[in-house]
């Protein structure tokens, strides 16, 4: 007997990081790793922009952006898209209770702390839901 399909296909993530280094290396992991469709920016601004106009299931967005920081871009994105719309993960490399508490605050759904476990990342992807309006693919 074969293991179930999953039939749940790709997500859209998007991914807000100005280390072009960790930028390339959560978009490997994610599209030729994990099959999902992956839309990168290098700063806040263009995250958000590209956050309202590809609708991806999930943002991982670093904290220390050189623009328009990652509170933020939570902030701004949060104004247009609710938590059933977008599943927003902070990547910082503070992880106190009053860091996650501003994450928090800031609308986002996870805190995580660099360097990011891959495997963590990945379960958390896999509990995220795909949706027909949101869903990955062309």
């Amino acid at each position: 007997m074969s293991a179930k399909p999953d039939l749940r296909g790709p997500l859209k993530v998007l991914i807000v990081e100005d280390n072009r280094d960790a930028r390339t290396t959560l978009r490997m992991l994610l599209s030729i790793g994990y099959g999902h469709d992956v839309y990168e920016a290098a700063d806040g601004a263009s995250g958000v922009r590209l956050a309202l106009e590809v609708r991806p299931n999930v943002a991982l967005i670093d904290l220390g952006l050189p623009d328009v920081d990652g509170h933020e871009v939570a902030r701004r994105i949060r104004a247009v898209l609710d938590r059933r719309a977008i599943v927003l993960i902070a990547l910082t490399g503070y992880g106190s209770a009053e860091d996650q508490r501003l994450t928090q605050q800031s609308g986002f759904d996870v805190h995580l702390v660099k360097p990011v476990e891959s495997a963590e990342l990945v379960r958390i992807l896999d509990g995220i839901p795909r949706t027909k309006e949101n869903a990955g693919g062309t």
